[in-house]
Formats: C-alpha cells, structure tokens, sequence
C-alpha cells in the first residue's frame, strides 16, 4: 500500500531533503488534503513539534478529522498520545520521546501502549549513517535499529522505518536496508525515504511493506492519479 505524507511547518504543507533544507512548501494544505482523501491512510507529521520549535495543532485536528491519518511529531506523553487519537488519528507515531540517554524507555513505552492501545502505537526507527536519528533526525544514538526493534517489540504494532541518508532526494530507498529491518521484526512495517517510482511501491508491496511517499508526490515523479485513487 501507498501512504502519502503531509508534513506540517510553520502553517504550511513542506518537503525538505534529509530533514534539513525545504525543498517544496505550500500554503495551499486542503488541495492534498482533497487529493488525498480516497487513501486508505495518510501520515501526518507536525515538524514543528517534532523539532521543538512550536506546533500546528489545529492543523493536525483538522486534517486528521477529514482523512484517515497516521499522526507523528513531537508526541512525548500519554496524554498527547490520547489528544491526537481523541482529535481523530487513528494511530501515534512516536521516536524520541522513547529514549532516555541514549537508551530505550521501556517503562514509558509501556504507558504510551496502556494508554492508547498497542494496536495504535506506531515506533519510528529513523536511520542515518546506520544509526538511529532523533530530536527531528539531528541527533544519533549509539543503539542500532536491530537493538530498537527488539526493544520496543512488544509494545508496538508497527515499525516505521526511514533511511534519513536518502530522504527527499529521490534516488531510490535502500531496498538491502529495509530488508534487514523487515528480517528483525514480527510487526509490520512501513519504509519511507527517498522512494521514487511505482516500481519501488510494487517491490515493497511484494514485501508486505507500506511505501509512505512524499517528495515524489508533489514533484510529480510519482503520479498518484496513475493508481486509480
């Protein structure tokens, strides 16, 4: 399955290459909000609250009553997690706030699932350099992803994985490197990151893995009309 990425900044609808430099923005959010809307799910991502440099909240609430959105960014609490279910998501993306000094935070995992339901909680593995990235990919830890997965297993029913080293460049996902996440984990799997043509999509589909698209969408190099939605 196709999944199409919205990510939020300052009010508007951006596109930037390995979460640093905007590559697309536009003000214009309800023309992909229209677009999108015979998704059977869209993932929203507030960067500004991922980042620590703000929020769209009454964006994410109003996007994710209108199409059936998968919500990230900057969710570090169980009572954020329940506001975004409760304004309409249907599942939580969590990263950093998983970690604590460098190390996964069982005991907090283990209260978002309490919380919201394991069957909603979706734990992004962002990878640079072969190391996971947080605080909006600026930061690496010492843990490998294998480590990660195995960590947050029983608390999760999905891993979200993005190869940060191809994000927004649109040459292609590392098909070697979402294999060995998909090898280590019993949960689906979602792969994001530099994926640019149908051909990727089908070969993860074979898989059994979602493509979340972004970059190639609103550039045109990916024709979501040419999948019949």
């Amino acid at each position: 399955m196709l999944i199409p990425s919205i990510d939020l900044k300052g009010g508007k609808v951006v596109q930037l290459v390995q979460g640093e430099k905007v590559a697309i923005e536009t003000s214009d959010i309800f023309r992909w909000v229209r677009r999108f809307k015979n998704f059977p799910l869209v993932q929203l991502i507030d960067l500004d609250a991922a980042m620590g440099t703000g929020n769209n909240d009454d964006l994410v609430r109003r996007v994710s009553g209108k199409l059936a959105c998968r919500v990230g960014g900057g969710i570090r609490t169980a009572e954020r997690a329940k506001d975004v279910m409760e304004a309409g998501a249907r599942r939580v993306i969590l990263s950093t706030a998983l970690f604590k000094e460098g190390r996964p935070d069982l005991s907090f995992a283990a209260k978002i699932s309490d919380a919201v339901g394991r069957e909603h909680v979706i734990v992004a593995v962002d990878v640079r350099g072969g190391r996971l990235a947080v605080n909006g990919w600026r930061k690496t830890l010492a843990i490998t992803p294998a480590e990660a997965i195995k960590a947050f297993e029983p608390y999760c029913s999905e891993f979200l994985y993005t190869d940060v080293d191809h994000e927004g460049l649109l040459q292609g996902i590392d098909l070697a490197a979402v294999d060995s996440i998909h090898a280590s984990t019993t949960r689906k799997l979602s792969a994001a990151g530099g994926i640019s043509t149908q051909a990727e999509v089908d070969s993860l589909h074979a898989r059994g893995i979602d493509a979340v698209v972004g970059m190639a969408i609103y550039t045109g190099a990916l024709q979501v009309e040419a999948l019949g939605v």
